[in-house]
């Protein structure tokens, strides 16, 4: 069920909304996202709304150059990005929602981002990230 949530960087320079459903969280194991501790709550554009900080937000691109991995200049945290398998919505880091409690998060998804090209080729209908 679609419920509204606010998250923020850790120095609260980039602050976002969000409707999203906490059952969807996903999991990576690609060396980004391994090294980010994302937890991955992929949004539609249309339920992701940046509330402040547009100027303090970089972003890192590599490899295939899809992904934009959008994070503060200020503290460095990666709050949200445009994931390489879904590059037409955004992907929020759900440690960075404001009032969560992650350990009660049961990631039910997860993508084999080590092997990105055989796992993204074999996904079934699923919603990726990476």
């Amino acid at each position: 069920m679609l419920q509204s949530y606010e998250g923020s960087c850790h120095c609260g320079a980039v602050r976002f909304r969000i409707k999203a459903d906490l059952a969807t969280v996903g999991e990576c194991n690609c060396s980004v996202c391994t090294k980010k501790g994302i937890l991955h709550l992929i949004v539609e554009p249309q339920d992701f709304e940046l509330l402040s900080g547009q100027d303090a937000l970089a972003t890192y691109q590599f490899n295939t150059g899809t992904a934009k991995h959008s994070f503060c200049q200020h503290c460095g945290m990666h709050p949200f990005y445009v994931p390489r398998s879904d590059p037409d919505k955004i992907d929020v880091n759900a440690r960075c929602l404001d009032g969560i409690d992650v350990v009660a998060l049961k990631p039910e998804r997860f993508f084999d981002g080590r092997n990105w090209e055989d796992a993204y080729a074999g996904r079934v209908g699923g919603k990726t990230f990476g």
